[in-house]
């Protein structure tokens, strides 16, 4: 559990804390900084309580760690590659954040930020942000939602919205790491199921050169379930940057009905579905957890937790070419990203 904290955030103000039930005993808990998701406790047929989700031990080390954990990410998640891009025959510089490239959002982007609480009842939390035009380079100013329900089939709905009053590429996403094992153990245990018939290879700044790539006869195939494990950094292109931290593009191709992905505990006890409308995801291994706060005295290690992430293929703004929506967001048009994390216990 979260230990309650007197500690201010940076803008001298407490954290808030915020609490969701539903009819099943699931909880979740989130904080109004970074609009970020801190815990999911699903009780097991057995009785006991799964906690799923990688977490600190209190809020103020939410703002001590870089791995972005549960975290809103934006304005745009994922890289940037050099920090620009063309927009209307115009060059945009935005602000870098890894080395020479821009990687979610920014040195200040919207994880470090506090999202004003809008509304709240047992079961569903509205966070609001407003990001003046300029910030982090970006152009216009962006007004964004997140939605987090909790529903009664133990899905974590997250909905982003985002409106512009200048054009400007828009990517929201959450950044939360699971272990369905609730405890820190290896995630390559767990067994993935990944419906994409394509990847984007990456060099080892996380940036794409070559385009999309088949999945099929490589050690990026999840379609069929196997073990994160099976052919861990079996290839080039994994041990580039020490394991998956590479998107797929989905072959539901925005239809947020259909299943994406599934995970498995090592244990089979808990699964957990994934639904989504955005083009792609990241799948991340946990390959630079090494020292990340705990919950306990222990940091985490490499690959004790794992990411999807639901977003707009990396660098998008540099590659129009892609098979995917323009993630350019127009004055007159609404950003909407929807991403759902069922729980299922077997």
């Amino acid at each position: 559990m979260l230990n309650p904290s007197s500690a201010l955030a940076a803008d001298g103000q407490p954290y808030q804390l915020i609490t969701l039930r539903n009819a099943h005993n699931v909880v979740v808990t989130l904080m109004d900084w970074g609009a970020t998701l801190l815990s999911a406790r699903i009780p097991l047929q057995d009785g006991s309580v799964r906690e799923a989700l990688l977490g600190c031990a209190s809020p103020e080390q939410y703002t001590e760690q870089a791995a972005f954990l549960g975290a809103s990410i934006g304005r745009y998640a994922n890289r940037i590659a050099n920090s620009r891009f063309t927009l209307d025959g115009k060059t945009v510089n935005v602000a870098p954040s890894q080395g020479e490239h821009q990687l979610h959002g920014g040195p200040n982007g919207f994880d470090k930020r506090r999202w004003a609480i809008a509304s709240q009842n047992p079961t569903e939390v509205v966070f609001t942000l407003t990001s003046e035009d300029g910030d982090q380079g970006f152009p216009g100013t962006l007004q964004a939602t997140a939605t987090y329900r909790l529903t009664d089939d133990n899905r974590i709905s997250i909905e982003y919205r985002a409106t512009v009053d200048k054009a400007c590429p828009v990517n929201l996403t959450n950044h939360v790491y699971f272990n369905l094992d609730g405890a820190q153990t290896d995630v390559r245990h767990h067994t993935l199921q990944l419906l994409a018939d394509a990847y984007l290879p990456v060099d080892s700044s996380g940036i794409p050169h070559e385009g999309l790539k088949d999945v099929a006869n490589t050690s990026f195939d999840f379609r069929e379930p196997k073990t994160v494990a099976q052919d861990f950094l079996s290839d080039a292109d994994q041990q580039k940057v020490k394991g998956y931290d590479h998107a797929f593009l989905l072959q539901a191709q925005g239809d947020a009905t259909q299943v994406v992905a599934n995970v498995w505990s090592q244990d089979k006890k808990l699964q957990m579905a994934v639904y989504t409308s955005a083009p792609a995801i990241q799948f991340y291994s946990g390959n630079y957890l090494d020292g990340t706060l705990s919950r306990t005295n222990q940091p985490y290690a490499a690959w004790q937790g794992l990411a999807l992430e639901s977003e707009f293929l990396p660098d998008s703004p540099n590659h129009p070419e892609w098979p995917q929506p323009d993630c350019v967001l127009r004055p007159g048009e609404e950003y909407v990203s929807l991403t759902e994390y069922q729980f299922i216990v077997r």
